[in-house]
């Protein structure tokens, strides 16, 4: 080899040589080997694009399905027909309404446009076919109605078997649901309660699940609406597992036993408003007729009276011991006290030998029209309790019987009476007020009294829905056993001075004052008053009569109470009148703070009779207050209630909102004005109490305190009572 092939130059140009080399081998290599990474990356972003893409369209297209199956109806209303969902939303698009419809219906059966000869104009209209057919419709909207907006519903089962249920939900912890009535367990609002379908008429709290006054009218929180049309036969219950109150229309042996269609039919409205504020005031205010349309001067007086003196309900524990000679000393003692008012006597229904008979027993009562005549004289007036129920020891009960005046039992022969119990009584029979010759029969008997003895009013003692016969029989149609009472209470209204009923499921015409149901005395009782006043003043009830302070009354035999001393725990506070143990002395103090601010005071037990200067002075101080404060604010929220149909005692979320308010219950307030929360339980002397926004003046020591907040470890004495009065907001800078 020569020297020159190991120059550097010749050096140089092998390694120049080596990597042209090495370029040509690996352009030599096959191309697809070559770009066999950069193939992997650029195939899983195109599967990852096509996956995204997938899944947009998969999205789109479920969406898409969704929607075409939610039609939107009247704006606001979104129906989704295969799920049967319906949602009702307010004018800012928020949700406040949401139902299962047709709940039970199984299978998911198809709906389609209803057939043109079942379609109604402005409704509209499906059928899930051989099933159920339902309208909707978009009530026309009435200018009385501000910011109030209404659809109905309406329901038409197909089949037999078929029974029309909607559910409506209430999922968000904060939404509560108020109204219908006073439910067994007394809870407050509505669905802190549970409840099983049973039919919505009224009962016995001891023995069925509603109480003495219903109304088919439910709200909620956020600003909607139930009212169920009065033909329907409503069924009702509370489902906290499920969070649904639920509606059902069916027919059974008893409640609903007359149809008036083959099938089963529900018909409600549903309104909504900006709140539930507004939207409660709009309906109750609206009305065919304000509530004092039609009204005498004389109604108004005994109006006023009822909520300016007090009512003195004379019970003693016999029969035997109601006489002339009972009323008169009783009557002393209220004027020897010297600071309470005559106000009204109140008779039960023991001023007659036997229920029905409808005349004076005048074995007990030979002096009677004399002692009336003194208690006038006195500044008393006096009222007698009456039923539509005729002993079947009742010398009354062979004439109304012979005359066909009573009601008659379903398939039998109407000569014979339909029989039940009704309360202390093992057999009567139930006067026909349908029937057109039992009123001037009843009212020739009435008048005879009036005549003879001078008395000013009546009390009408209805009984419930379960004291009718079970298959009663009336000459005329009768949607339901409540439908009874109704017809009883507005067949006399404009004939007798009518002071108060005890049931009812529609307004009565002032001056009647619907009663709170009897309360035992205990604590646990008197935590009952307070819900009850609120539901039922949320049901468009304004005149309220509760109970006796401290507890009632109620006869050996009548499968009810006696007042006792429940909850004691000193046998030394219990002190008897007439054989029977007074109400626990702190209990009897604590109801008598309470009822000084309700609608009507009530009296069984005089404060007198516990020989304790304490609950005399106590009781003193509390009738000034009432004289000065309460009664004032009574009558002029009484305008407001027959002008508008607004209750005198209203719950918190009604005078202004707040998270805490609509879970309140209590305290109470009445009006806009004062705010009252009692002592309820046994043995304390302080307790938590929620003021509303605002400024309020301390009832107890005159402070001024912020409201919309809580209050912790409040002090109550036991002769104190926690009020606040509503004042200007500017009143702090003066």
């Amino acid at each position: 080899m020569d020297e020159d092939d190991y120059s550097p130059s010749n050096s140089v140009t092998s390694v120049n040589s080596l990597a042209s080399l090495l370029r040509e081998k690996l352009q030599s290599i096959p191309q697809k080997i070559r770009k066999k990474p950069s193939d992997y990356k650029l195939k899983a972003f195109v599967a990852l694009m096509f996956l995204a893409v997938a899944f947009f369209i998969g999205f789109a297209y479920v969406l898409y399905h969704q929607q075409a199956h939610s039609k939107t109806y009247f704006r606001n209303v979104q129906l989704n027909e295969p799920k049967r969902l319906i949602r009702i939303y307010n004018e800012d698009d928020v949700e406040i309404l949401k139902a299962n419809l047709a709940v039970g219906v199984q299978g998911k059966i198809k709906a389609f446009p209803c057939l043109p000869e079942d379609r109604r104009n402005g409704s509209q209209c499906l059928e899930w076919l051989h099933t159920l057919r339902f309208y909707m419709k978009s009530q026309p909207h009435d200018p009385g109605l501000d910011n109030t907006t209404c659809y109905s519903i309406h329901w038409q089962a197909l089949r037999p078997d078929v029974t029309p249920t909607d559910c409506f939900d209430w999922g968000d912890t904060k939404v509560h649901w108020y109204g219908g009535g006073q439910s067994f367990n007394l809870t407050w609002p509505l669905d802190a309660g549970s409840i099983s379908f049973t039919p919505f008429v009224t009962g016995d709290m001891q023995k069925s699940q509603w109480g003495n006054l219903l109304t088919r009218y439910f709200i909620n929180t956020k600003g909607a609406a139930i009212i169920v049309d009065e033909e329907t036969p409503l069924h009702v219950a509370v489902k906290p597992e499920t969070k649904e109150i639920c509606i059902r229309a069916k027919y059974d042996d008893f409640a609903f036993a007359n149809k008036i269609t083959e099938f089963p039919e529900m018909r409600y409205n549903i309104c909504t408003s900006i709140d539930m504020k507004s939207l409660h005031t709009s309906i109750h205010s609206h009305r065919s007729s304000p509530l004092w349309d039609g009204l005498k001067p004389a109604d108004m007086q005994t109006l006023d009276s009822l909520i300016s003196e007090p009512v003195w309900q004379i019970a003693p524990r016999f029969k035997h011991e109601l006489q002339a000679e009972t009323i008169a000393k009783y009557t002393e003692d209220v004027i020897n006290l010297g600071f309470l008012k005559q106000g009204h006597v109140l008779i039960n229904e023991h001023w007659q030998n036997e229920i029905g008979d409808l005349e004076v027993d005048k074995s007990r009562f030979e002096t009677l029209n004399v002692t009336v005549d003194k208690l006038h004289r006195r500044g008393f007036k006096v009222a007698f309790t009456i039923q539509p129920f005729i002993s079947t020891e009742s010398q009354n009960f062979a004439e109304t019987v012979q005359k066909r005046l009573l009601v008659s039992e379903r398939n039998s022969d109407r000569r014979i009476p339909a029989l039940t119990r009704f309360k202390s009584l093992p057999s009567a029979g139930v006067l026909d007020i349908t029937n057109n010759r039992s009123v001037p029969w009843i009212l020739d008997k009435l008048q005879a009294v009036i005549d003879e003895y001078h008395i000013d009013s009546f009390y009408f003692d209805l009984g419930t829905a379960y004291d009718m016969p079970h298959y009663y029989r009336c000459e005329s149609f009768l949607i339901n056993p409540d439908h009874y009472k109704t017809i009883f209470t507005k067949t006399f209204e404009k004939t007798l001075n009518i002071i108060g009923v005890s049931s009812a499921i529609s307004l009565p015409r002032p001056p009647i004052f619907v009663s709170l149901p009897p309360f035992e005395s205990s604590w646990e009782a008197m935590r009952r008053v307070i819900p009850t006043m609120l539901t039922y003043g949320v049901n468009g009830f304004p005149f309220l009569m509760p109970g006796a302070v401290g507890g009632d009354i109620y006869w050996p035999g009548s499968e009810q109470f006696l007042p006792s001393s429940k909850g004691s725990m000193d046998p030394m506070n219990i002190t008897q009148e007439n054989g029977i143990d007074l109400p626990e002395r702190e209990l009897y103090m604590r109801w008598l703070q309470m009822a000084t601010f309700l609608p009507v005071m009530k009296f069984t037990h005089l404060p007198s009779k516990y020989n304790d200067e304490r609950v005399l002075e106590m009781a003193k101080n509390l009738t000034l207050l009432r004289q000065k404060l309460v009664t004032p604010l009574l009558l002029k929220y009484k305008r407001e209630a027959l002008e508008e149909g607004l209750p005198l005692i209203r719950p918190l979320w009604q005078v202004s909102g707040g998270e805490a308010a609509p879970r309140v219950d209590d305290e109470f307030a009445l009006g806009d004005e004062l705010v009252v929360a009692p002592v309820l339980h046994q043995g304390q002397t302080t307790r938590e109490v929620y003021l509303p926004a605002g400024l309020w003046q301390d009832g107890i020591d005159n402070s001024l305190r912020k409201g919309n907040r809580w209050m912790h470890e409040y002090k109550v004495p036991v002769d104190k009572v926690a009020y606040f009065i509503r004042r200007p907001d500017d009143l702090r800078f003066r």
